[in-house]
């Protein structure tokens, strides 16, 4: 399927609503035309959606008049943007050097076995996702696990399950 193809040729996945569909489309109305507009309107969009499906991406493209090619490829580029649905908490394990030697590791595939789902997927019920990350910048205070904004330290494999059990 070409990247540059119609939004009217693209189906919506499950769970994408007119309201969503609508408030897409007066994203891109206030950002058309406007140098430099694609970052924050990628960013408002999949605030709205959640993520950014292909679908979306081709109708954000239609109505900011871009090339759909430069909208797959920045929302490819940049972690923070995502083509896949997210849980209602995001967990993100740090494997960087220092968290990884001081547990993350066990941490992370603790999750794994807990969760019932590999890293970059989602549980069923769609509570959680789980990522890997490889650097987080809080070296000092390693192992560290962010979930959604909060960020916790020091956690232990031990200690990670009831962590994230928090989370509802």
């Amino acid at each position: 399927m070409s990247r540059v193809q119609s939004a009217e040729a693209v189906s919506m996945p499950e769970g994408i609503t007119p309201e969503m569909l609508e408030k897409v489309d007066q994203i891109c109305a206030a950002h058309r035309g406007r140098p430099g507009a694609l970052i924050p309107v990628l960013q408002k969009v999949q605030e709205v959606v959640g993520y950014l499906p292909e679908a979306i991406q081709n109708r954000i493209a239609e109505g900011l008049g871009v090339p759909g090619h430069e909208v797959f490829g920045v929302t490819t580029f940049y972690s923070f943007f995502s083509m896949k649905p997210k849980g209602r908490h995001v967990i993100r394990v740090c494997m960087g050097t220092a968290c990884y030697v001081r547990g993350g590791k066990e941490a992370l595939e603790r999750l794994e076995r807990h969760l019932g789902v590999p890293v970059d997927s989602m549980t069923d019920d769609r509570r959680f996702t789980l990522e890997q990350v490889r650097c987080l910048g809080a070296c000092g205070v390693a192992p560290v696990v962010v979930v959604n904004q909060d960020t916790h330290r020091k956690v232990m494999a031990d200690q990670v399950v009831n962590l994230v059990e928090q989370y509802k």
